[in-house]
């Protein structure tokens, strides 16, 4: 079950010609979802070979240029493949217009339907879409403009039966069921004579007294369910930590290097010790930064200096890929 993030550009405001402003597309057990989309995106999408076609969802941070001027680009690429299938975009309400505008203009003869889920500002992280399988949280962040993050996290998964203890305690389909469920088995005492079976349940143990089976005995979780999370441009606050805690993959932008604070704060952005830090107290597995400020071409001192705070941390660049492996339990 793949769990892979394709990075399509890391530039912040200004490309250079190495860098592509802010997208990335998360592939999730064959299913694909599209993250901020700067300019050229498709044509980094295109590289990297991943269709149109596939993107399932779109989530718009906030609608700065350098994450949004490749959205009318793609969605016209979309339309002149054929796309039938409807997508979805999370973005700002300030995206409306904007896709108002490209309907009006460039929108004749498409044939798959937009739908524009907005975005609200909370307390913090709320669920605002999912999947059999996957859930999808935004959260405000600390930017000139309204601006979100977002979660993509796979769901807890039902408990596996061990094998043994089914044969061990001759489970009913009702009982695994309950099992299933993270219930323990309760066996009420009975005759000695066996047990016998009422509703699909054992109706008692046979031994004369209750029997309590503990479902951490008999129980097991698959799997950990793996987790990413989107952090634009923000300005640090206390909060987010908290928001983002236990995350396996973490992508926090570092526009400027810790000797340049004082122009990250004047601009809403992080500073790379401001997001180690973040990922340090969040506890999260592993750290990705990008949005790098243009001035600099050897991007050395983001690394050494975030890696100064959080080991597990690594430079985003164009055409990369970092997969999540799943972690099966037995």
């Amino acid at each position: 079950m793949t769990f892979k993030l394709n990075i399509l550009g890391t530039a912040s405001a200004l490309p250079t010609t190495s860098r592509y402003p802010s997208a990335q597309v998360l592939e999730v057990r064959g299913r694909f979802f599209l993250i901020d989309c700067g300019e050229g995106a498709q044509m980094q999408m295109r590289r990297m070979g991943i269709s149109p076609l596939k993107i399932e969802s779109v989530f718009i941070s906030h609608i700065h240029g350098d994450h949004i001027f490749g959205i009318f680009g793609l969605l016209s690429t979309m339309g002149m493949l054929g796309r039938t299938t409807g997508l979805k975009i999370f973005a700002p309400k300030s995206f409306g217009p904007v896709l108002k505008f490209f309907l009006s203009y460039f929108g004749e003869g498409l044939k798959f339907s937009i739908e524009h889920i907005v975005l609200h500002p909370s307390q913090g992280p709320e669920i605002i879409g999912e999947t059999r399988n996957l859930e999808f949280l935004s959260f405000p962040l600390n930017h000139r403009i309204e601006t979100y993050g977002f979660i993509i996290r796979e769901k807890v998964p039902a408990l596996n039966v061990r094998k043994e203890a089914i044969a061990k305690y001759g489970f009913t389909l009702a009982e695994i069921g309950a099992v299933k469920r993270g219930e323990d088995v309760v066996r009420q005492p009975g005759p000695d004579c066996g047990p016998s079976v009422e509703n699909g349940f054992v109706k008692y143990s046979g031994t004369g007294e209750v029997q309590v089976i503990p479902n951490s005995e008999v129980a097991y979780t698959p799997y950990i369910p793996r987790s990413y999370a989107y952090c634009s441009d923000t300005a640090p606050f206390p909060e987010l930590s908290e928001w983002l805690s236990g995350v396996t993959l973490l992508y926090h932008e570092t526009t400027f290097p810790a000797s340049m604070a004082e122009m990250a704060d004047a601009t809403n952005h992080s500073t790379t010790l401001q997001a180690a830090e973040c990922a340090r107290k969040a506890g999260v597995k592993k750290l990705l930064v990008g949005h790098y400020s243009s001035r600099f071409d050897d991007l050395s001192v983001f690394l050494n200096e975030v890696r100064s705070i959080f080991a597990d941390a690594d430079l985003t660049k164009e055409g990369m890929t970092c997969e999540i492996p799943l972690k099966k339990f037995h």
